[in-house]
């Protein structure tokens, strides 16, 4: 039973009810009876056990209890700076490796896109401050508001006509395969391009299954639940680097039949989250090949396309390996391909800037989308804009182009560097396997915990690496996410962490994480 503050406690009130039991008055209807009665109780209507249980049922633990806690010790930090008092915590800020968002970890804007978006949110800058901006930035923004596109209105449903032709062209160069900007679909992120696609997926009236990585990021998790369907996971290949084993598909796909759920999509993060592996172009051949076998859509997130660190790495879209496979298979596959402005090395996760693109989809589908869009009017401007300056950038001559190129490749080889100083440092403590990562943001380290540690993680009633992961923020202030929440082999123990806290941070993050675990290990030894 809920009830609200300044009220009969709740002993009274389960009296009160209890007296009622046999009333035969409707449980709706109790609020009105006590009510009526002028009692100050008042039992909520919307309550953990009304309300839709999917939403009770679903969990993000990105954003999970680890994280809550983190939120809560700052906040203890803050109040300490505030009042000039002690904090009685053995760190001085809370470093947050629990999600990928760089700037949140001092990563600076990239000076082009913060300047465009400056130009479009206040025009008048153009005539008033041309000093203070680069020649294109000033010319993009003209182009942008001589085609009508203004940050403060509402854009056709799909996203403005000019961004989604910006958006084709560059999927189109980069694959050297045609794009129709009306295959084009801009959202408030890619995570909001996955739900509509579950959306016009997952009937309620069937056992809808889409088939997801184990490890994976928990989005697709927490939004299966949200939507009734069923997630069927395929397991990455630990001892060889997170591989995606092939024949892995069809076993977990003869499973899940077995149990009578109809798999229509498969989820493939290229290059992964959370483990950092990027696939071969055979593995993706073999993958577009179950597909076509399997009659399922195959769902490529590629947002962490421009996040690669091994030398003379280049990234390859599921689309374009499709393609190059002949007419046969090209015909025969259904893609929907995500992207996204908060990855990459822009970083602007608050802008909330992405796309789905279509592939072989059926004009009556992509209507049905379209539909969703519009249910929701459009995504939003400043997304869009942000995700024009990514796919569009200065070329070759222009103004802003040295300063572009020398941000962008400054924040990959410090990401490049960040990755190999965290896996290295976090491979040399006992216990510990990392793989390298080839690409994204984040490491998946397994740890094997002791047995006391196991054992008082039993007796507090949490995950052993949810046990491990909130004693090393309490202990160092570092926020990590436990494996529990993006799925493991069951008796393994895992955490991700991000490799995004600046350079000069990185070494204590490192020694905190070292210090801690010798600590970890000696007490529950």
């Amino acid at each position: 039973m809920y009830i609200g503050k300044n009220i009969y406690t709740k002993e009274k009130v389960a009296i009160k009810l209890e007296e009622r039991k046999n009333s035969q008055i409707p449980l709706e209807q109790e609020v009105l009876v006590i009510e009526s009665e002028n009692m100050s109780a008042y039992v909520h209507i919307a309550r953990p056990d009304t309300i839709n249980h999917p939403v009770v049922a679903a969990k993000y633990e990105v954003r999970g209890a680890v994280t809550i806690r983190a939120h809560e010790l700052e906040k203890q930090l803050q109040e300490s700076k505030k009042k000039g008092v002690p904090s009685g915590l053995p760190f001085d800020y809370v470093t947050y490796c629990n999600i990928g968002n760089p700037q949140k970890l001092k990563q600076k804007p990239v000076t082009f896109v913060r300047q465009v978006c400056a130009l479009m949110e206040y025009p008048e800058l153009i005539e008033k401050a041309p000093q203070a901006f680069a020649p294109d930035a000033i010319a993009r923004a003209k182009r942008l508001l001589d085609a009508g596109f203004l940050t403060g209105t509402y854009s056709f449903s799909k996203g403005h006509e000019i961004i989604r032709q910006d958006i084709a062209e560059f999927i189109a160069a980069r694959d050297g395969v045609p794009c129709d900007p009306d295959t084009i679909y801009c959202t408030d992120g890619a995570s909001a391009g996955v739900r509509h696609m579950l959306d016009l997926l997952i009937r309620q009236d069937e056992k809808v299954g889409i088939m997801t990585p184990t490890p994976q990021y928990p989005l697709y998790a927490s939004l299966l639940t949200l939507h009734n369907g069923c997630q069927v996971g395929y397991p990455l290949n630990e001892e060889t680097g997170w591989s995606l084993v092939p024949a892995e598909l069809d076993r977990c796909y003869e499973e899940a039949a077995a149990k009578g759920i109809q798999c229509r999509g498969l989820v493939v993060i290229n290059p992964n989250n959370p483990t950092g592996q990027v696939l071969s172009i055979e593995c993706m051949q073999d993958v577009i090949r179950f597909c076509i076998k399997r009659r399922i859509i195959l769902f490529a997130d590629e947002v962490y396309q421009e996040n690669l660190y091994e030398d003379g790495a280049k990234f390859t879209s599921f689309r374009k390996v499709a393609y190059e496979m002949g007419e046969d298979v090209w015909k025969r596959i259904e893609i929907a391909s995500f992207h996204s402005i908060s990855k990459g090395f822009l970083g602007e996760c608050g802008h909330r800037g992405g796309y789905v693109q279509l592939d072989n989809f059926l004009p009556d589908v992509q209507a049905m989308l379209y539909k969703m869009e519009s249910i929701a009017l459009c995504s939003n401007t400043m997304g869009q804009l942000v995700m024009d300056c990514m796919v569009n950038p200065p070329k070759p001559g222009d103004a802003s182009y040295e300063l572009y190129q020398k941000e962008k490749n400054d924040i990959i080889q410090s990401l490049k560097r960040r990755a190999v100083k965290l896996s290295g440092a976090i491979n040399s403590l006992e216990g510990f396997t990392c793989s390298k990562p080839s690409g994204a943001m984040y490491l998946f380290p397994s740890v094997v915990l002791p047995p006391k540690a196991i054992e008082a993680a039993k007796a507090a009633n949490i995950p052993a690496d949810t046990f491990y992961s909130l004693a090393l923020l309490e202990a160092t202030g570092i926020c990590v996410v436990p494996g529990s929440g993006f799925g493991q082999r069951e008796g393994t123990y895992h955490f991700r962490i991000t490799f995004l806290p600046p350079e000069d941070q990185i070494d204590s993050v490192v020694e905190s994480i070292k210090k801690f675990h010798a600590e970890f290990v000696a007490k529950y030894k």
